[in-house]
């Protein structure tokens, strides 16, 4: 309501609709109530507008200081606002298998290698490249192994929809062009473009087998297994951006991954996700807290050895790794600043922590997924 001149007597109150109000009750009896009323009917309004105003500088405030950082401290700005805000939501919660995101994929392309090792504890991980055949020539070539960031997002959202679909042949609902997007790439094309990339890595996906180890300390299991037993697609590199191309319309897992998938499903908030989607090993360090903290129940204390050997493989020294991985965590806790995660001279410390401050599900939860799953 635009404020009037102050009823006279009464300078508190100044909107419109209450002025004429008291002005309508003037002289009867229930003067001295609608009196009442109106003023305190004005507090509050006033008390509305200058909480209004405090937010409205303070976001002019938090959007100046926004523009100045870089994009990625940018991103990482925005998306912690936005969990801090908004509680994570069915629709944001993905899945990743909890092997592949405690030992992880290649973080850069392993020139010349076509297998690839990596164990965590009683998980292990080997990874070997395999050949699709051309459409066009018709020849099988051999299409390496899948690495870095873009390789795991597609298998977190590939592994996501066969949970959520529950079944291992997945409809797979809109283009890469808009999966990419999602993700927070632009879409490109060219020999240097986003879709370049993309389509390698699930081309690379798509022709590599996997061995999956576990270990419960008394009984050992490895899975010998491509993951997907048939995924319709050769995406051509050279394709233009605008062609829109489409995922293949189906993806079948292999039925043995699919089922350790529902054993060993880890949930991942993807807005989190996106918020490292440039990094591989923020992305491996994003998953691995995630999974250690839905089980820890008591303090975590590792050296600089145990993390070297966990996230810093491709460093060339430890001393660089460290630097590095620094950074990494920085920026972890600056999406979750409530997480119980600090470094030291001496390595590592991980506290048990409320399970919202990284969204992932509590105990029973997970309790309750594996006996669906097993049932």
């Amino acid at each position: 309501m635009m404020p009037v001149p102050p009823l006279d007597g009464f300078d508190d109150i100044r909107d419109s609709d209450l002025v004429a109000l008291v002005e309508k009750a003037r002289g009867s009896i229930a003067y001295n109530a609608t009196l009442t009323v109106a003023r305190a009917d004005q507090a509050r309004r006033d008390a509305d507008r200058a909480q209004a105003a405090a937010a409205e500088t303070e976001r002019d405030k938090t959007a100046g200081a926004r523009a100045k950082l870089a994009r990625n401290a940018r991103r990482r700005d925005l998306i912690r606002e936005v969990i801090e805000n908004e509680p994570a939501a069915p629709e944001n919660i993905q899945h990743l298998h909890s092997v592949l995101a405690l030992c992880g994929l290649p973080y850069r392309e392993p020139k010349g290698a076509t297998n690839f090792f990596r164990e965590y504890g009683r998980n292990t991980l080997a990874i070997n490249a395999g050949r699709l055949t051309n459409p066009i020539s018709g020849d099988m070539e051999l299409q390496g192994l899948p690495y870095g960031p873009k390789a795991r997002l597609l298998l977190l959202h590939l592994c996501t929809e066969a949970v959520k679909q529950r079944s291992p042949k997945i409809e797979v609902a809109h283009s890469l062009s808009g999966f990419i997007r999602d993700m927070g790439f632009p879409v490109t094309g060219g020999d240097r473009g986003t879709l370049k990339q993309f389509k390698e890595q699930l081309n690379r996906l798509a022709a590599c087998s996997m061995q999956i180890g576990l270990w419960d300390g008394s009984r050992a299991s490895t899975l010998n297994v491509p993951p997907f037993r048939q995924l319709d697609v050769w995406l051509p590199l050279n394709a233009h951006p605008d062609q829109g191309l489409l995922w293949s319309s189906t993806i079948t897992f292999q039925t043995d991954f699919f089922d350790n998938l529902l054993q060993h499903a880890l949930p991942v908030d993807i807005r989190a996700a996106r918020a490292f989607a440039g990094s591989a090993r923020q992305l491996d360090l994003l998953f691995w807290v995630g999974y250690r903290l839905s089980r820890l129940e008591r303090p975590l204390r590792l050296t600089w050895d145990n993390l070297y050997k966990q996230f810093g493989s491709e460093n060339g020294s430890i001393r660089s790794f460290r630097q590095e991985f620094r950074k990494d965590v920085a920026h972890l806790t600056e999406v979750f600043p409530r997480l119980r995660l600090t470094l030291d001279e001496n390595g590592m410390q991980l506290l048990p922590s409320d399970q919202k401050d990284l969204l992932v599900p509590p105990k029973a939860v997970l309790a309750n997924r594996r006996a669906r799953a097993k049932g």
